[in-house]
């Protein structure tokens, strides 16, 4: 009887996820708790809108200049760690070889099941290596393009976030009315986020939903109070 070959599905971009995630929901929060609160304190949305802009501008720098260089400081740690545990494994093969000996014993392996392996990874150095990042130091190697991708996608993520809450007052002249569309399509926006990140990242949708919009609604109520406050 024929079998149906077994395909195995795993979501392998939990990285650009990551990445979309910080910059949409930052971007849907700040502009809109900024636009909103500007709404009580000036008559024309121009000047909304001006600020509006500027703040998507520099948000998008700054968050994606943190997101590279948080990128680059996760290729620079691993490389230096790599570098460590070189040196380790050539002036200290026996210490290196009883933790390989210690992680495989933690998987419930005997000494008769152990021993070869360890004389095994001892003759292959680089691989030696890359095991004790792995499961000594729990240490993946970065994708080299890694810190740029990372920082251009929570950056392109922050501009397309803050248009949606800002977008209304580009098209409505009166304030009000785009101040109430910009609340109304920002909720929309986040419930419609939540619901696409959880169906990616495995978790319930609709959950995803309620608690995005949840978070991302009290975030700028918080921003939106404080802001009128000051006002």
């Amino acid at each position: 009887m024929p079998q149906t070959p077994h395909a195995e599905r795993h979501f392998t971009g939990s990285e650009i996820v990551r990445d979309i995630v910080i910059g949409m929901s930052d971007g849907l929060t700040v502009p809109f708790a900024l636009a909103a609160g500007l709404s009580g304190a000036v008559a024309a949305t121009g000047i909304v809108v001006t600020a509006g802009l500027a703040e998507i501008a520099a948000g998008s720098i700054a968050m994606g200049l943190g997101g590279y260089l948080a990128g680059r400081s996760d290729a620079e740690h691993y490389a230096g760690e790599r570098k460590r545990e070189v040196h380790e494994i050539a002036t200290v093969p026996e210490v290196e070889m009883a933790e390989v000996a210690e992680i495989f014993h933690s998987y419930g392996l005997t000494e008769a099941e152990i021993n070869p392996v360890v004389e095994a990874l001892r003759k292959r150095p680089s691989d030696w290596v890359d095991f004790m990042m792995r499961f000594e130091l729990g240490l993946e190697k970065p994708d080299p393009k890694r810190a740029l991708t990372s920082g251009l996608t929570i950056a392109g993520a922050y501009i397309a976030g803050g248009f949606i809450p800002l977008g209304p007052y580009i098209f409505l002249p009166n304030i009000q009315t785009a101040q109430l569309f910009s609340a109304i399509v920002t909720l929309l926006a986040l419930l419609i986020f939540g619901y696409v990140k959880g169906r990616f990242t495995g978790a319930k949708p609709l959950v995803s939903a309620f608690q995005t919009a949840l978070i991302g609604g009290l975030a700028a109520g918080a921003a939106f109070i404080i802001a009128r406050l000051i006002a």
